[in-house]
């Protein structure tokens, strides 16, 4: 949210010491952070209180009957992960299911995390076809995957963050059971589409991702908000859309309504070492609230390359024609690269971009993009701004004007 506009900033770089801005007085628009989250002791009482006391519907364990075989699903990375699962799991347990009956399912990631006590624990890759069965068909009868243990469970619980992406102009598309659960191709399609026709695509995502979870019999779903700092904050637990909403505005703190634009916006990541999707979310959210002449700058400790779809139009060539002979290709990877690059041409527009980031200088001035080398150089474009606006965190942002 907004706060009072002070004449010292200290960004998060991802170095030992914060970035420390010291800016021209009066020039300071607004400076915007997400919720704060709550301490990690109070994570499990609040999901407990949430699966207890829902938005809307009856409590978790209302949904289920002895002998049912239950499948909690968590469809991406969320704050405070373990605590909220093992109160999921807890929760599960005092209605009488027992842990052979009690399955947690995950992504696969790179990463190794812990078990839930109380329940197996396994791990679906999209990459596996044979691991899904068959849903149903969508409108134009191309059919729908989904991982097998959700269609073979009585009850699934669907966890998943509820969170923004301004560079798709709404709600994120992490959180929901579909495509994540689906096989890979499904979330192939999605990126082809959002590459496209990135609008479009976005509203047709959220009636499919509604779809899947009628077709399973989803009538629950707990949400959880991040906070500031990969903090968790809040959770919420019920029937569609009164969870929905509780999330949304547990999470209006990430969507400030800014008085007016500003020459230049400033922005740090959620993760500073996160890859480029996170600058581009970054970079489309302050678009939203700079001049259309204005100056960008993600401070970041990126160190992914961009792709060679990105590279040709910051050095001139036209989107259009970029992007379709990307998707003409089906390389899953130019595909990707094709989609961010659309997100960040529709979003940047004409705004200058600067970076700071671990990238090579000349790479980042041969795509056209301003480079920041360090603290100092950051500091002397917020000092001679004119007007500025600082977001931190600003891939999980949606900020709007007034």
């Amino acid at each position: 949210m907004p706060t009072t506009p002070s004449d010292t900033i200290e960004l998060n770089a991802g170095h030992d010491e914060p970035f420390r801005l010291s800016l021209r007085p009066g020039s300071l628009a607004a400076e915007c952070r997400g919720p704060a989250g709550m301490a990690a002791a109070d994570v499990a009482q609040r999901v407990a209180d949430a699966l207890t006391q829902p938005a809307d519907g009856p409590p978790l364990v209302e949904h289920v009957v002895e002998g049912d075989r239950i499948v909690v699903a968590v469809a991406d990375d969320i704050p405070e992960e373990q605590a909220l699962l093992e109160a999921v799991v807890s929760t599960l347990a005092s209605a009488g299911a027992p842990p052979d009956r009690l399955e947690v399912l995950r992504l696969w990631t790179n990463r190794l995390k812990p078990v839930v006590p109380g329940a197996n624990t396994s791990i679906f890759d999209p990459g596996n076809d044979v691991d899904t069965s068959y849903l149903m068909a969508d409108d134009e009868a191309n059919p729908r995957y989904i991982a097998r243990p959700l269609v073979d469970a009585d009850v699934v619980v669907s966890v998943g963050s509820f969170g923004w992406n301004a560079a798709v102009g709404g709600r994120a598309t992490e959180g929901e059971l579909w495509p994540a659960f689906s096989r890979r191709a499904a979330s192939e399609t999605l990126a082809r589409s959002l590459a496209m026709r990135p609008r479009g695509s976005h509203r047709a995502w959220k009636t499919a991702a509604q779809e899947v979870l009628w077709q399973l019999g989803v009538i629950a779903e707990l949400r959880a908000v991040p906070g500031c700092g990969n903090s968790l904050a809040e959770a919420s637990f019920g029937m569609e859309p009164g969870v929905t909403a509780a999330a949304r505005r547990a999470a209006r703190a990430w969507t400030p309504r800014l008085a007016r634009a500003a020459e230049v916006a400033m922005t740090t990541l959620s993760d500073p070492h996160a890859g480029l999707e996170a600058v581009v979310r970054a970079a489309a959210a302050a678009s939203r609230v700079t001049y259309p002449d204005g100056t960008v700058c993600v401070v970041s400790r990126l160190s992914e390359e961009p792709g060679i779809v990105f590279t040709r139009w910051r050095q001139g060539v036209g989107v259009e024609p970029l992007v379709k002979e990307a998707v003409r290709s089906s390389d899953v990877a130019l595909i990707r690269d094709a989609m961010l690059t659309r997100q960040l041409a529709r979003s940047l527009g004409s705004r200058r971009l600067v970076l700071a980031s671990d990238l090579d200088e000349a790479a980042v001035e041969s795509l056209d993009i301003g480079h920041a080398a360090s603290a100092e150089d950051v500091a002397r474009l917020a000092t001679s701004a004119e007007s500025l606006i600082v977001l931190h965190e600003a891939d999980r942002m949606l900020p709007r004007l007034a």
